[in-house]
């Protein structure tokens, strides 16, 4: 039983070699990376609900006056008929 205890020397474990330290250049571009994948999700999450709170605000503002965007739009289009109506009788005038 002891005789098998010492056949021999034990070959050596290769062990894996330590990862490389990245240069400062990759960890930068690796930080601008996370960065800008971070930004875009957030854009992708935000632009949305700031578009959906644009579009909520102006309804409200309607609500809010008593009025519509074709109401709006047709005193727009009225105040400018009359502005031009002004500009060509002072022109006649002139």
């Amino acid at each position: 039983m002891t005789d098998n205890l010492h056949e021999g020397p034990l070959s050596p474990v290769a062990q894996p070699a330590p990862p490389k330290k990245l240069t400062r250049r990759e960890e930068r571009r690796r930080r601008r990376q996370r960065r800008r994948r971070g930004e875009e999700v957030l854009a992708w999450v935000l632009v949305p609900f700031i578009c959906f709170g644009i579009y909520w605000g102006i309804n409200a503002g309607f609500d809010f006056f008593g009025t519509s965007p074709g109401q709006v739009w047709d005193q727009l289009m009225q105040v400018k008929a009359m502005m031009e109506k002004r500009s060509g009788s002072q022109g006649a005038r002139g």
